[in-house]
């Protein structure tokens, strides 16, 4: 679920996992392995950094509304 929130987050916001990773200050692997469901559980530091470069509420990342 929360791969797919942030891939349809990145796709709205017209971004590459590239270009999200770069302003999320996380590296492009870690993304790509959050992305593909490999790395369910990411740190809530990551978690913050995705949902601030998508201009996004943690809620809202994680599917709370």
């Amino acid at each position: 679920m929360l791969a797919q929130i942030i891939k349809e987050l990145r796709k709205k916001h017209k971004m590459s996992q590239e270009e999200l990773a770069k302003q999320a200050g996380i590296t492009y692997s870690t993304l790509i392995k959050i992305e593909s469901g490999a790395n369910d559980n990411p740190t809530i530091k990551t978690m913050k950094k995705i949902a601030d470069a998508l201009d996004v509420s943690l809620d809202e990342l994680t599917g709370r509304k």
